[in-house]
């Protein structure tokens, strides 16, 4: 990353919330600003600093939980990604989070290294999918996609392939490496594709394709 991100951190665990902190003090550009132990509070922080990058946001707390306290901290920052923190990967407050606006999910047990990399990735605009819990939200969802059970016929060749990595949860840069393209024209192909598909961001895009196969090689 070409700047420091700041982050904040909710859950109701202090030692969660003391573990999340340690893994991300070992990365140089990250640098949690904010804590707090439930969604009455998450608001504040939304609403209070401004400087936020990115927020991670426990879905299940007591009083007010993350999956409520989640529209009113996108009132109070429309722009700031949310990424909800589960411990089961068939958490059914997942799909109603992801359909409230949460930039992607991620498994409390996920490694140091994806942690870092699942921050990175959702404070430069990118969803983050663990594909165990994107399955479970697809097995749970009864609602179609937004372009239902297939492709239409103006998907490209090449939109295509950029779907399939998309699904496969790569980034823009990732994309472009794999398929020798320049991240710019990756980003073109995903907008076309989201636009194609009725898709208002990427992990809708993502979820789309895993309902139609597309991480089925």
């Amino acid at each position: 990353m070409s700047h420091d991100i700041k982050v904040a951190v909710i859950d109701d665990q202090e030692l969660v919330r003391a573990g999340l902190r340690t893994v991300l003090a070992s990365a140089p550009d990250l640098h949690v600003v904010a804590e707090a132990a439930n969604g009455h509070q998450a608001v504040a922080v939304a609403r209070q600093r401004p400087e936020l990058d990115l927020m991670l946001l426990d879905i299940r707390m007591p009083g007010l939980d993350g999956l409520t306290a989640l529209p009113q901290i996108l009132r109070e920052r429309p722009d700031l990604p949310v990424l909800m923190l589960t411990t089961f990967p068939d958490d059914e407050y997942v799909t109603a989070a992801l359909a409230a606006g949460a930039s992607g999910f991620l498994l409390k047990r996920s490694s140091g290294a994806d942690l870092i990399s699942a921050v990175r990735a959702g404070a430069a605009g990118e969803a983050v999918l663990s594909p165990g819990v994107t399955r479970a939200v697809i097995r749970r969802s009864t609602r179609p996609g937004p372009a239902g059970a297939e492709l239409p016929a103006g998907v490209t060749a090449r939109e295509l392939d950029v779907l399939r990595k998309v699904t496969a949860g790569a980034n823009n840069g990732e994309i472009a490496q794999q398929l020798h393209l320049s991240e710019s024209t990756v980003k073109s192909h995903v907008s076309r594709v989201m636009q194609k598909l009725g898709c208002r961001d990427r992990v809708q895009l993502a979820l789309l394709g895993l309902r139609l196969g597309l991480d089925q090689h």
